[in-house]
């Protein structure tokens, strides 16, 4: 038998005394990735959200429009309220945060996740270097299980610190392979692109990477002040569903990021560095394309 199908907001039942010492309404419920969209407050269409934790999660709100992608995006319910529904467009790649785990645990060339940081920042930004963690294959909008990890464009000069800034910028490029994706998607449907992408995650600490990844998208990056936001947004739906929270608007004018990172980097390095990374793509893929 499979459950019924209800708005997030609507009356789950109780908790059980014996966990918290009463019995308390459970009247919010969301998927993963929709909940981080709607604690990030991305209410109307077009808006859309990364969250980068061990993979990097990209969610659009698509609105009433349920998108039918040709760049092999996921159409999604966003959320459904007062049986009224709302789409999404959600893409996935599987190495954000594991590629850093990788860096530290597989090749020592970190301690923590958080040394990622200062290492990258003596990187020579002309190295050349590029890390495709290919590792259990491609995501979206690939989608090629069959290709490998790669370390390309090394010369005996390149360091570890070239090594690690590879690693993060790896993520900045694929973040942008999914965000030119559902563009695409939602230009056909007449769903206008934001000009910033509203960031969550673990990996939303590492001001060197928000900043690549500022100058990869050639956009803002607004980081929440929030890095749970998945935890916040169902919290959203459970404080709205009890008279704890105003509407979708007020919520959307009480969000503010912690920071706001803006592109910093020349469009002509910035195509540069990005035509690399596609071609070295190209060199993993195991269909060859």
């Amino acid at each position: 038998m499979l459950p019924e199908v209800r708005d997030n907001q609507s009356d789950f039942g109780l908790t059980q005394h014996e966990h918290f010492g009463a019995e308390i309404p459970i009247r919010g419920v969301a998927g993963d990735q929709q909940a981080a969209a709607y604690g990030q407050a991305c209410f109307r269409p077009g808006m859309l959200k990364a969250t980068f934790g061990t993979g990097c999660f990209v969610l659009a709100n698509t609105g009433e429009k349920k998108v039918a992608s040709s760049t092999r995006m996921l159409s999604t319910v966003f959320h459904q309220l007062e049986g009224k529904r709302a789409y999404a467009l959600e893409g996935a790649i599987f190495m954000a945060g594991a590629t850093v785990q990788w860096l530290r645990d597989s090749l020592g060339l970190i301690a923590t996740a958080a040394e990622s940081e200062e290492l990258a920042k003596e990187a020579d930004p002309n190295s050349g270097v590029y890390l495709v963690p290919a590792f259990q294959g491609l995501g979206a909008p690939f989608w090629d299980p069959g290709a490998r990890a790669a370390i390309l464009g090394m010369t005996r000069a390149a360091s570890k610190a070239d090594l690690v800034a590879a690693g993060l910028e790896a993520v900045a490029f694929q973040t942008r392979d999914l965000l030119t994706a559902m563009g695409r998607d939602m230009a056909v449907s007449g769903i206008a692109s934001p000009s910033a992408l509203r960031v969550d995650g673990g990996m939303t600490a590492n001001a060197w990477l928000m900043q690549r990844l500022a100058d990869i998208l050639g956009q803002s990056v607004e980081v929440a002040a929030n890095p749970e936001t998945t935890a916040l947004g169902a919290a959203y739906h459970a404080g709205q569903a009890a008279g704890f929270y105003g509407d979708a608007e007020q919520l959307g004018k009480a969000w503010m990021p912690a920071r706001v990172f803006e592109p910093k980097m020349s469009e002509t390095e910035r195509e540069g560095r990005y035509g690399g990374w596609l071609e070295a793509v190209t060199r993993v893929r195991s269909q060859g394309r």
